[in-house]
């Protein structure tokens, strides 16, 4: 059974409204709660850029749901820190929490002025900060000197279980490699031959049994008008490859690398509807796929008609 999770997006929503989004996505039939985590908005037009853990410990009091978050350890975080929230929030809500690491982008992780790694170097100490965060999350006192720092450091408040730590990746490459020690993957959504195959290198490096996420960003509102008008405002920063968005230092140098990009090549790239129905096959598809969790992110701003909507017209004829 696949678990529907809804996506607060902290780049376009002030962390206030997505308390009460998260509140609402229960109370409508959601299964699940993803979390961003971002210091910049992929565009100015977005705006917004809450605390990603300050805001989780309120959603899950104010909730009974799974949240997960993605977060990018070794330059923003030092990875004791990333330990240290992880427990604290397994801790308080046992059972409840989990997390997904990735190498980062620019556009986040550039705020410290150190040296922006290539890709090789930047999973190299992705890998060092998991090995930190797991030895701290098992009790364990930690001194580590490679790519990340760390001086005799020991968490004192402890969950009674560990939560699972997944990997975030959006290439054939990291999700192979991200098999062997990663407790699950969380990917987004793109062609089905090619999230197949994302799927199938993971478990073919070591992820046999593991869960898979999939976010899926697409634009849902009451008129085939406004969902394309969404789409193209919120989300045509969005659409260019791993290599590119991993790049970028600042919302700016998105909006402008962005300015050539029509209506039509976003919605060659998402799912932009009106009707419910497309929204249901959609879905459908990824509960054949045998993805474990399937994150919904309607980019549109309206996100108390796509709750109440999907609520009463889409969830209850998923499963």
């Amino acid at each position: 059974m696949s678990v529907i999770a809804y996506h607060a997006s902290h780049e376009q929503h002030p962390p206030s409204a997505l308390l009460r989004y998260a509140i609402a996505a229960e109370q409508a039939g959601f299964q699940a709660i993803h979390s961003s985590d971002h210091f910049h908005p992929w565009s100015e037009r977005q705006g917004q850029s809450g605390f990603s853990f300050s805001w989780i410990g309120a959603a899950m009091q104010a909730t009974t749901l799974p949240f997960s978050m993605v977060c990018a350890p070794g330059q923003r975080y030092h990875p004791a820190i990333v330990a240290q929230a992880v427990a604290t929030l397994a801790e308080m809500f046992p059972r409840r929490f989990s997390i997904e690491l990735g190498s980062g982008e620019a556009l986040n992780e550039n705020i410290t002025g150190d040296v922006w790694p290539q890709k090789e170097e930047r999973n190299a100490r992705l890998r060092e900060s998991v090995e930190v965060i797991r030895r701290l999350l098992h009790g364990e006192t930690v001194t580590h000197n490679g790519l990340v720092r760390v001086k005799e450091a020991k968490l004192y408040s402890l969950p009674a279980a560990i939560p699972s730590i997944m990997a975030a990746a959006l290439s054939e490459a990291t999700a192979g490699w991200a098999g062997a020690w990663a407790d699950g993957l969380i990917t987004v959504a793109t062609t089905t031959e090619q999230l197949q195959r994302i799927i199938d290198v993971f478990r073919e490096g070591g992820g046999v049994g593991k869960p898979v996420c999939v976010q899926v960003a697409f634009s849902y509102a009451r008129s085939e008008a406004e969902a394309t008008d969404a789409a193209f405002d919120q989300w045509r920063t969005n659409l260019f490859a791993p290599e590119v968005l991993n790049e970028l230092s600042r919302p700016a140098q998105f909006d402008s690398a962005a300015a050539y990009v029509r209506r039509e090549d976003v919605a060659g790239k998402m799912l932009i509807t009106a009707d419910p129905e497309k929204c249901i096959a959609m879905i459908r598809q990824y509960v054949q796929m045998g993805i474990d969790r399937i994150i919904l992110h309607n980019v549109n701003r309206q996100q108390e008609i796509f709750i109440k909507d999907f609520g009463e017209k889409v969830l209850p004829h998923i499963q």
